[in-house]
């Protein structure tokens, strides 16, 4: 998933900048606390606001995904898998950047009072990987081709409290958190023979609580919940929220969703505006004055990440973030990717660099014809696979004569005599001799993504930085 860029900073802080001089060691590479006059618990509370906005964003994310009595679209009960069953085309606007390369089959499930079983078939050679996100957007484990194989697999998935005994034969996979979210993803060619394969795979995936495990189970209905916003994005939902109603959120979740024992430094620090793990908010500490502010300028401070984030990285025009799936304490990076592409493998295992401007700085325009050319013996680099996907400038799909989506080797790629490779990117066709190698484009403005998944972790490798995406030029 993903979001347009916000403006860096806002008046609103602007306006506290102007009330206060912040100092120059204050700057956003941790949460180091500066010397600001009078403002330090201003600042605290910053902190805080960008340490649970990715815990918050997953139980709203959760409210309303799972706020349905069967499944149906994207959405399906708690402990219930939502299967996707074929690629979107240009009128889905469910979620943004979807994805033409694997089929999702997730589900949201709570570890909190007993464990959940995960049984995966045998993926007979296909790629596949089932990522598992705690409630803090941490990818605690990921079974799947590149780390467990594709033969058939079963997982105990259990809470921060649980100590039991389980079944022989099945492995365990602690979540810090009671939240969790499974994020799973089957390749696909979109083929009608492969959409049948791959949804018979889907179909033999199993979920149940360990107490109904090999029992005759049925899931129950869920129970919807009339009070809950299905319209809003879940973002807005969030960043509307004044700082008594999202701290009090946040450490009601921090009950059963507990920080990591590195947390603690942090943490600690957050007592003084009333914000302890394991308790109620205790909104009299924090100052009344800044409950409206606060929101509006942690977020801004998330977002400055597209400028100083140390993991971000613009290359050739194509912008990623190197540190995803993991976050150690890096707070501000954990919150950014939360912002801009919750539910983000780790690095290993897929990276998303995405194109908003071509070769010459200029934004990408349909009135233009662009080509990316691979040197001879310089494809992208993966052991999984990779693909190019074009969306319009809300990051969704793009309506066109040959309904192609994005462009990968799954399209018989021609290369050129001397063993490079040209992508055509326009609205009209190259050619018929061409559009094995075109990616249709809108006639306005459009932005690309590179999907990377299982990229090499040797050279030649996008993650050390010994092969680069070449830049979209702009011809004729």
């Amino acid at each position: 998933m993903s979001i347009k860029r916000r403006s860096a900073l806002t008046a609103g802080l602007a306006g506290i900048l102007s009330a206060a001089t912040w100092s120059a060691s204050r700057a956003d590479t941790g949460f180091q606390v500066g010397i600001v006059d009078g403002l330090e618990d201003f600042w605290l509370a910053t902190d805080a606001y960008v340490f649970g906005y990715p815990l918050v964003t997953m139980e709203m994310t959760r409210r309303i995904m799972t706020n349905v009595a069967a499944p149906v679209g994207t959405r399906g009960p708690m402990g219930q898998f939502v299967k996707a069953r074929h690629y979107p085309d240009a009128s889905f606007r469910d979620v943004t950047a979807p994805n033409a390369d694997t089929l999702y089959t997730t589900a949201w499930i709570d570890v909190g009072k007993e464990p959940w079983v995960l049984s995966i078939p045998d993926m007979k050679g296909r790629y596949f990987l089932f990522p598992m996100l705690d409630g803090w957007t941490n990818v605690f484990q990921v079974p799947g081709t590149r780390t467990t194989g594709t033969g058939a697999q079963t997982y105990a998935i259990t809470g921060p409290g649980w100590t039991g005994t389980l079944p022989p034969g099945m492995k365990e996979y602690k979540s810090q958190t009671s939240l969790v979210w499974i994020l799973g993803r089957i390749y696909c060619t979109g083929t009608p023979e492969d959409y049948a394969a791959v949804h018979a795979l889907q179909d033999q995936c199993g979920l149940a609580p360990l107490s109904s495990w090999n029992k005759d189970y049925t899931p129950p209905a869920g129970v919807v919940d009339a009070s809950i916003d299905m319209k809003t994005a879940v973002r807005e939902q969030v960043n509307r929220m004044d700082a008594v109603a999202y701290f009090t959120l946040l450490a009601q979740l921090m009950k059963t969703n507990p920080p990591s024992a590195a947390d603690a430094p942090a943490v600690a620090r957050f007592a003084k505006i009333g914000l302890v793990p394991g308790k109620d908010f205790d909104a009299s500490k924090l100052n009344a004055d800044f409950a409206s502010r606060i929101p509006q300028v942690a977020f801004d401070r998330i977002m400055l990440q597209f400028k100083v984030g140390k993991s971000v990285k613009n290359i050739n025009g194509w912008m990623f973030d190197s540190v995803t799936g993991l976050y150690g304490t890096d707070y501000l990076n954990r919150a950014f990717v939360t912002a801009i592409g919750l539910g983000a493998n780790r690095v290993q295992d897929a990276v998303y660099p995405t194109s908003l401007k071509g070769a010459d700085g200029e934004a990408y325009s349909g009135a233009n014809k662009y080509t990316i050319r691979f040197p001879k013996g310089r494809l992208p680099p993966t052991k999984g696979f990779w693909s190019i996907t074009m969306y319009n400038a809300d990051y969704f799909f793009v309506d066109n004569p040959i309904n192609r989506y994005s462009i990968s080797p799954r399209q018989n790629l021609k290369a050129n005599a001397d063993g490079s490779t040209d992508i055509y990117i326009q609205n009209q066709s190259p050619g018929v001799d061409k559009e094995s190698n075109w990616l249709p484009a809108p006639t306005g403005k459009f932005i690309l993504m590179l999907r990377m998944y299982w990229p090499t972790e040797t050279p030649p490798s996008l993650l050390d930085g010994s092969w680069t995406m070449p830049a979209a030029k702009k011809v004729g």
